[in-house]
């Protein structure tokens, strides 16, 4: 069940699957087009949080794949639970260093177990060795991905951009993926046309080892055009047989990229001229 997506309106890929609750956070984008959030988009971030914060005080296990703000609740009541987290001493770069450190901190007097996570199994939870947030040595470190059963949750690997994170992918089989796609609103900025055409290829890659649905959202889903720039992806599902969906159609609900259409909703647009808009860009 993801709880909070960014096409749902609010920066996050924050999931419950069974009793495990992975990447408890969200966030929205500061600036956009120039332009501060707007009131529907703070009215989405504060109706997940309270999502994830329910469903946190429902489950015993937590998993944290990175320490940016829209993947764990850096103040949140832990209590009682178990958490993997990732190493926060190996494959880390100084912002995140300093943000897990406060986040031990703040964890002190709360009755938590800890584990590192980098590259171990629990049970029925297997996690991947880090790889990079995005490109081989991005700025912005490592992240973790995680397998429950026959789904992978693979957070901020940004496309992927990694053949070490698609090999990662590939060799778990899952029936169903849950990725961060490539952040397609830098391109010709902070990343290339040429990034783009890689992940597409090791997006390919993975749905030709067996995927059945592929959901991509978070960084990708801030793109208005975001099916134009993966259009050899979605061939590539339709002649497998595979669906890619994006967060909200996965639970069952209508996309409302409130980012990625912050413009019209400055202008004026309200909630349902965003789902229209936004339909028109899930089906373009």
């Amino acid at each position: 069940m993801l709880l909070a997506c960014d096409s749902l309106g609010v920066r996050s890929l924050a999931m419950r699957v069974k009793d495990l609750l992975i990447d408890p956070g969200a966030a929205l984008g500061p600036s956009r087009y120039g332009l501060p959030p707007h009131q529907l988009e703070e009215q989405a971030l504060a109706e997940a949080l309270v999502r994830i914060e329910k469903e946190l005080a429902r489950v015993k296990r937590v998993a944290i794949s990175h320490y940016h703000y829209d993947h764990y609740l850096p103040l949140g009541d832990y209590s009682g639970k178990l958490l993997y987290l990732k190493d926060w001493e190996e494959n880390i770069n100084r912002s995140q260093k300093g943000r897990a450190a406060e986040f031990l901190e703040h964890l002190k007097g709360q009755d938590v177990k800890i584990e590192k996570a980098d590259g171990r199994e629990f049970g029925d939870v297997e996690f991947s060795p880090a790889v990079p947030h995005g490109p081989e040595g991005s700025r912005l470190g490592y992240v973790l991905m995680v397998r429950v059963g026959d789904l992978v949750h693979a957070s901020d690997v940004q496309g992927p951009q990694s053949p070490e994170a698609a090999r990662w992918i590939i060799e778990q089989a899952p029936r169903v993926l849950v990725l961060s796609g490539f952040p397609t609103l830098f391109l010709g900025w902070r990343t290339s046309r040429a990034a783009l055409e890689k992940s597409n290829d090791l997006l390919r890659r993975i749905l030709e080892s067996g995927v059945e649905t592929l959901v991509l959202d978070h960084h990708l889903l801030r793109d208005r055009f975001y099916r134009r720039r993966i259009k050899p992806v979605l061939d590539c599902a339709e002649r497998k047989g595979a669906k890619v969906v994006t967060g909200a159609e996965f639970t069952g609900k209508k996309p409302r990229m409130l980012e990625a259409f912050r413009k019209e909703l400055h202008r004026g647009a309200g909630i349902r001229e965003v789902e229209r808009l936004s339909g028109e860009a899930v089906g373009d």
